[in-house]
């Protein structure tokens, strides 16, 4: 069973542990409840390395001075292990935080853990979205099913229209 969150709806608190930007640098958890008062940007993706994740990846990277410019902090999560991460940012030089989700309850409480389909092949595995959380810890924006490529600017977009 999946949750399905709306705007405006609390986001679902975590804790677990980040790799790589700066609040990865030590791998330590890292929970919703740090960032209060502070605008998050949790985009979810199926898995490290793959041609669309990096694809999504790299954009943010490239947008990545754009979304330190705007206040947001910005982390991605995934099934994958801390190495499998820590692999994924050094190949690629993230910036950013990368969030492990092995048990994937994080992609659950967003209800994002979802039957997908490969080759005629169902599977469960993570919905690729992407929620911003507003400052005082609702969600303000959704992004389902997105397409990997530009998403960092669509993204970036939707931040300019909460600017003060």
């Amino acid at each position: 069973m999946t949750n399905e969150l709306n705007l405006g709806d609390s986001a679902p608190d975590f804790s677990l542990m980040a790799v790589g930007g700066k609040y990865g640098a030590d791998e330590k958890l890292v929970s919703l409840k740090d960032f209060a008062g502070k605008t998050v940007v949790l985009y979810f993706y199926p898995k490290d390395d793959t041609p669309g994740c990096t694809t999504q990846a790299c954009e943010l990277r490239e947008k990545w001075q754009h979304f330190v410019d705007s206040g947001a902090e910005v982390f991605g999560v995934s099934i994958n292990s801390a190495e499998s991460h820590r692999n994924f940012i050094k190949k690629y030089s993230l910036p950013f935080s990368l969030i492990s989700d092995p048990d994937h309850k994080l992609i659950e409480s967003y209800g994002l853990w979802v039957e997908k389909s490969l080759y005629g092949k169902k599977h469960m595995g993570t919905e690729r979205a992407t929620f911003v959380i507003a400052s005082d810890g609702t969600i303000k924006s959704i992004f389902r099913r997105v397409k990997p490529k530009d998403h960092a600017e669509q993204v970036l977009e939707d931040l300019r229209k909460f600017e003060p």
